[in-house]
C-alpha cells in the first residue's frame, strides 16, 4: 500500500525566510520576550516596563529600541514620556499560542486530545 502523500507547503520566499528567522532572533532574548509579552497587553513608559520586568532603564530603552526598529513594537509620545506597545494582533495571537504551550515550570504541555468517536459495535444486537 504506498504512503499517503503529504500536500506541498506552501512556499516561502528567502527574503521571507530571512526576515522570520531575525524576528526569533531578536525574540530569543528571554528580556525582550518578556517586554513584548507585557506590552502586548497594553502601553506602558520604559521606567514602567523596567520595573516590571527587574531591570535597569537603560538596558530595557536599548531592548525597545531594537524591538521598535524591527517593527515588533511601536510607540507614541505622551506629554514628556513615550509609550510603548504592541499593536499587530498577529504578534499578540502569536505570543498567546506560544505561551498556552508552555507550562508554568517551562516543560512543553502537549495538545489536549480529540475526544475518539464512540466505538460502534462489531455486531448487530438481536432483536
Amino acid at each position: 500500500m504506498p504512503l499517503a502523500r503529504n500536500p506541498r507547503p506552501a512556499s516561502v520566499t528567502d527574503a521571507q525566510l530571512q526576515a522570520a528567522a531575525a524576528t526569533f532572533d531578536l525574540l530569543s532574548v528571554p528580556s525582550r520576550l518578556h517586554l513584548v509579552w507585557i506590552l502586548a497587553g497594553g502601553e506602558y513608559d520604559v521606567s514602567t516596563l523596567a520595573e516590571l520586568t527587574d531591570a535597569s532603564v537603560p538596558a530595557t530603552s536599548q531592548h525597545l529600541s531594537k524591538l521598535r526598529a524591527a517593527g515588533v513594537v511601536s510607540s507614541r509620545r505622551h506629554g514628556r514620556r513615550q509609550l510603548y506597545q504592541v499593536d499587530d494582533p498577529h504578534v499578540q495571537s502569536i505570543l498567546r499560542r506560544i505561551f498556552s504551550h508552555i507550562a508554568v515550570d517551562g516543560t512543553l504541555t502537549p495538545d489536549p486530545k480529540k475526544p475518539r468517536p464512540p466505538r460502534r459495535p462489531r455486531f448487530a444486537p438481536i432483536a
